[in-house]
């Protein structure tokens, strides 16, 4: 007699956490390694563990999705319980479960000692009886042909979203949006390296789309009491799938500023730009990364001198986002020079310049100050123009100083609080590109013929197309799960985890859409490439890859083993 789907799903948790027994004894190993004489994780020490440490991460990420997807299941049969049959997010699941503990085995086989691990904990975990014929049954090549039949069946639909009402209502008017306004533009934008055109601003500007992260009482469209992640995930996955560039990554920035002025901000400074940047009058940038200095937040070395009535600002940024566009830019700067001060020696200034459309910039101050920036030409990720930006005696009023007096010394801290929704942001942005070139590999798997016979009926082709809606679905449900936990105002490790998956996912899956595509997915004039172009830039920004693996998540998940 067949299993209950319930069954199943259960089968799935007991296989999922003796892959997380395997994770726990690793690092509970490392950690013991990397003691210091005062019981503490040397930085040092743990620099010799660096690949065990990388791969360690993404296994984490990969249980904590996997961990999510089963509680996506069960939600999902609460509601379908008189469905006897798999729903299609049940075999999602599945499928997605035994992947990963096939991965995590495949990094950490290969190298146990290295991991603190035996061939007995393997036998006890990952490699015991039933955990295998878990793996084997639901990897199966027939199980994988069938979820790719069923893909094709549903033209890109993975299973429910599971959102709220509210949230379902802002869907599906920006997914509108995305294909009636920015699908039609987003190529000409990406074959000529164009400015973001104002029938996209415009109209998200009338959406209130850049409110989304301010709270009511200064004109945005987030609660006052409460955040509201959730919402800002899925306009920004809608928005993505029309165009990660032209129109999904446009709220970032004042989603940055708005956090730190939030975390840092005076009552008035709050109440003079929250609004503004509601409407968004103006637009705005974020000038943190130096030529020498990105994830090293603390070695920024851009200076900021007192002067009677505010700061002149001398040196250099790059990787300015919308940087001419926008006319105010969030810049970190050192205001001690004593460079044995690190981070505690940045505060955070707002910049104010007149908007610019073009490839480079330059504004003169009345008092003499200069800011120039030029902007550097990418493969992909176009539309808003990322700048090197030289400021040479730009003058900024006390009054732009964030935090006024009280937020001298304190920049680092607005910059990780301006960063907090960035992570869990950057990972829906994947979650949109993935869905667009998903419906392109389903829209071209249907039409191609190729020895008699469309594309979409060959095996391998069905296996494509069923991996990619497992790691659509759950990087989604990951992502949404995270999102509810921030509203909560819980989930910073699980953000990072999110957006280290979601963002590898995405190149993958664009990779595999661009593939089914054939020489067509080589072809500029085929939306596809752009999207296999566009995933590359997600694993570097919002934090490293490498940095996020190691510093971030490895980093914490020793320090906290037993």
């Amino acid at each position: 007699m067949s299993q209950h789907p319930s069954q199943l799903i259960d089968q799935a948790l007991v296989a999922v956490e003796s892959g997380q027994q395997l994770l726990n004894k690793s690092l509970s190993f490392i950690k013991s390694s990397c003691l210091n004489e005062a019981g503490r994780v040397s930085a040092t020490k743990l620099d010799q563990y660096q690949l065990v440490s990388y791969d360690l991460a993404f296994s984490a990420a990969e249980l904590a999705g996997a961990k999510c997807m089963i509680d996506y299941a069960r939600k999902i049969r609460s509601n379908r319980d008189n469905h006897p049959e798999l729903q299609i997010e049940e075999r999602v699941t599945l499928q997605f479960c035994a992947e990963i503990l096939q991965n995590i085995r495949s990094r950490l086989a290969p190298r146990k000692r290295e991991f603190g691990l035996s061939m007995e904990d393997f036998s006890n975990t990952l490699d015991s009886s039933s955990v295998q014929a878990f793996c084997d049954e639901h990897l199966a090549t027939e199980k994988l042909v069938a979820l790719g039949q069923l893909a094709l069946q549903e033209n890109g639909r993975t299973g429910d979203y599971v959102l709220e009402e509210d949230k379902e209502i802002m869907r599906e008017t920006f997914r509108n949006f995305a294909s009636d306004v920015v699908m039609p533009l987003a190529e000409e934008i990406h074959r000529h390296d164009l400015i973001v055109p104002d029938e996209i601003l415009n109209t998200l500007v009338e959406m209130g789309c850049f409110g989304l992260s301010i709270p009511e009482k200064y004109e945005g469209l987030q609660p006052d009491d409460q955040e509201d992640n959730m919402g800002m995930i899925v306009v920004t996955e809608e928005l993505s799938r029309g165009s990660l560039a032209a129109a999904g990554s446009l709220i970032t920035r004042p989603e940055i500023l708005s956090r730190a002025l939030m975390a840092g901000g005076t009552e008035k400074q709050k109440q003079y730009w929250l609004p503004k940047l509601a409407a968004a009058d103006p637009f705005c940038a974020v000038a943190i990364t130096e030529p020498d200095y990105g994830s090293d937040v603390a070695g920024m070395k851009l200076k900021a001198e007192r002067v009677e009535g505010g700061w002149k600002l001398n040196g250099a940024k790059t990787w300015c986002t919308f940087g001419g566009k926008a006319g105010v830019l969030l810049t970190l700067a050192r205001t001690d020079p004593d460079p044995s001060l690190g981070h505690k020696g940045l505060s955070m200034f707002l910049v104010e310049k007149p908007s610019f459309d073009g490839h480079d910039f330059e504004y003169q101050q009345e008092g003499g100050g200069k800011l120039t920036g030029k902007a550097i030409p990418t493969i992909g990720y176009r539309g808003m123009h990322s700048f090197d930006v030289f400021y040479d005696d730009v003058f900024v009023p006390d009054s732009n100083l964030l935090g006024g007096e009280a937020g001298l010394g304190k920049g680092f801290y607005y910059t990780m609080a301006g960063f907090s929704g960035g992570r869990i942001q950057t990972a829906a942005r994947a979650n949109g590109l993935m869905q667009a070139a998903f419906e392109a590999g389903i829209n071209y798997a249907k039409e191609r013929k190729v020895f008699g016979a469309p594309i979409g009926e060959y095996q391998l082709t069905l296996v494509k197309l069923a991996k990619m809606a497992t790691l659509l679905t759950s990087s989604r449900q990951f992502t949404y799960a995270v999102g509810r936990l921030m509203d909560e105002g819980k989930g910073q490790m699980e953000a990072s985890l999110v957006k280290l998956f979601a963002c590898k996912s995405s190149e993958w899956l664009s990779r595999e859409a661009m593939q089914i595509h054939g020489g067509m997915g080589y072809a500029e004039e085929s939306a596809v490439s752009r999207y296999w172009i566009d995933a590359r830039v997600l694993s570097i920004f919002e934090g490293a890859e490498e940095t996020l693996a190691l510093k971030v998540i490895a980093r914490s998940l020793i320090e906290n083993a037993a």
